[in-house]
């Protein structure tokens, strides 16, 4: 509300928190997912003026989540908001999630009055130092007409590459004080083209390479930089590897693609690793998949094209630095191979790749119709991908689960299977779906979930019910922690510690929620009920028995391949 004064010379003052919301719209905010509390009650009743849909959530964990993929997905920063203490402690993982696996991200939090934070007092703590190691920036609002300053710059690092986490709290006093700042114009920033020698160099070791290969990771999903790769697969006849997080890159019935990789075993992918003698990264964030894991072989010529440079690692020594925006970097590197090349690309013949890639895609599909039960993984992904549109979104939790979708579920386009492979923490799917929804309300989305993971933030259910999002839980149910198992297996000659747990009935906890549920008891089920999930008008939970029997079966199978000379 603003308080217009007789004197001209007087200036307009208003509210701080009814400021502190100009600036959220001036942003293009439209969702706030959060638990407020009586901290921040000035800038929630400043909210009830705005546009901007709160989404009242049940965790402030869960609300971070939501934010972490919709910032994820829209490429805006995703908005949380919690009150002090307890509720700015629960945000910590969704937060660091969002950090590590670059979501563009703005968490609000609430704080205690300035007159009692030099003190011991209620609930006060310094959240900011908590906050400072999970985040690219946190920072307390202690003048009140510096708010403008203060989010338009958690915007800005948010969104910039490679995007992550920023924290605002705003101390209960300072949010009622009477200010005369209006909000900052938000601005796209530019970034510079890569230098034109590092180009030039990229362009002779890619010529010059003799078996190449092209890896692409998260950095290649964002800002066109999958088209660009496309591009640039085409134009010079490479084959594209993608990371768990860069899924999409290549479309998976586009001949240049050559599906996933990172397990943390030997796959049909790692002979071309094995065999390769340079590797193109793109948007390659060593955060997801370690390159000790993949370059232990015979030495690599590693071209390094990425909004960063590299970082330091012994089994990652780049031979050149490619350091922009990566979209720009791909074209301009496509540019000077027409240049150069514009009468004999492509370069290489993707044919040499056609028989590792129908190895790899007859191994994907050699269980699609398989009739066991409880349900393999692979039947499982198989139906579920078969439901699933080109443009339509999966979000796998983490868990035994999370190394099958990586797998298996193979995509047509960037940002249709958001895996958490860089903080990796179990908890994310279910309310990451409802982030998802909200963003793009006409596509379908499915949350591929362990039944450990997917009780962790149960109470969200809720939440999506009451807002009617039509979001559908495939709950894989083993009662374990079966990632844990399968490590401690493969470690320890099939030995493994007590990990068996009891769950609820999914169909009576779904009708608690007001919400459909069903518990397959048959592998020929599950298609069927993907569709009747999908038509329901809110939320959707499907309980499948599923036989991990075969974690260790992949292990053992993977483990005896033999490359092909």
């Amino acid at each position: 509300m603003t308080t217009r004064s007789d004197s001209p010379n007087q200036a307009v003052t208003h509210k701080a928190s009814d400021l502190f919301v100009r600036c959220l719209e001036a942003e293009g905010v439209n969702h706030i997912f959060g638990v407020p509390g009586e901290e921040n009650a000035d800038l929630m009743i400043s909210l009830l003026d705005s546009d901007i849909h709160f989404v009242l959530c049940r965790h402030e964990q869960a609300a971070a989540f939501m934010a972490d993929t919709y910032g994820r997905l829209t490429g805006r920063p995703g908005v949380c908001l919690s009150t002090l203490g307890p509720g700015a402690t629960n945000l910590v993982t969704g937060l660091a999630d969002a950090n590590m696996d670059r979501s563009p991200l703005v968490a609000i939090i609430g704080q205690a009055g300035t007159d009692r934070l030099h003190k011991e007092s209620h609930q006060n703590m310094d959240a900011i130092a908590m906050f400072e190691p999970i985040s690219k920036w946190a920072h307390t609002v202690s003048n009140a007409e510096a708010i403008p300053e203060i989010l338009r710059k958690a915007f800005k690092l948010a969104a910039t590459e490679k995007p992550g986490a920023a924290v605002v709290e705003l101390p209960e006093d300072l949010a009622k004080h009477r200010v005369t700042a209006r909000p900052m114009t938000a601005t796209k920033t530019r970034r510079p083209a890569a230098d034109y020698k590092a180009v030039a160099r990229a362009v002779d070791l890619i010529a010059a390479a003799k078996d190449p290969v092209i890896l692409a990771g998260n950095g290649a999903i964002r800002k066109r930089a999958a088209r660009q790769l496309r591009r640039l697969a085409h134009k010079t006849g490479i084959a594209v590897v993608n990371t768990f997080m860069g899924k999409g890159a290549v479309s998976l019935d586009d001949p240049h693609c050559l599906f996933t990789m990172g397990m943390q075993g030997r796959d049909h992918i790692n002979c071309a690793l094995d065999r390769c003698d340079t590797v193109i990264t793109v948007g390659y964030d060593l955060v997801e998949y370690a390159p000790a894991l993949w370059n232990n072989g015979r030495a690599k010529t590693i071209v390094h094209i990425d909004f960063e440079p590299a970082e330091i690692d012994a089994a990652y020594p780049v031979a050149v630095d490619v350091v922009a925006d990566t979209a720009d970097a791909l074209w301009q590197i496509n540019e000077e191979l027409n240049r150069r090349f514009a009468d004999s690309l492509p370069l290489f013949d993707i044919a040499d790749r056609a028989q590792l890639r129908q190895t790899i895609t007859d191994d994907l599909g050699a269980e699609d119709h398989d009739e066991s039960f409880p349900m393999k993984p692979q039947r499982i992904l198989a139906d579920l991908r078969k439901a699933m549109g080109a443009e339509d979104i999966v979000l796998s939790d983490v868990g035994a689960h999370k190394m099958w979708v990586a797998r298996y579920y193979q995509c047509y386009a960037p940002n249709t299977c958001l895996i958490s492979n860089g903080f990796c923490s179990m908890g994310f799917a279910l309310p990451g779906a409802m982030g998802a929804k909200m963003a793009f309300p006409e596509r379908r989305v499915a949350a591929v979930c362990g039944d450990a993971g997917f009780l962790m933030n149960v109470q969200d259910l809720e939440t999506a019910a009451r807002l009617k999002l039509n979001i559908v839980c495939l709950i894989w149910d083993d009662g374990e922690y079966g990632l844990i198992k399968w490590k401690q297996q493969n470690q320890f000659n099939g030995r493994h510690s007590d990990l068996a747990f009891t769950n609820p009935d999914f169909e009576l906890l779904a009708k608690s929620f007001g919400v459909w549920g069903r518990r397959l008891t048959g592998p020929g089920q599950l298609s069927a009920a993907l569709e009747e999930a999908f038509s329901q008008e809110g939320p959707a939970l499907l309980a499948i028995p599923v036989d991990y029997a075969e974690n260790r079966k992949l292990t053992e199978r993977l483990g005896n391949l033999v490359c092909p000379i």
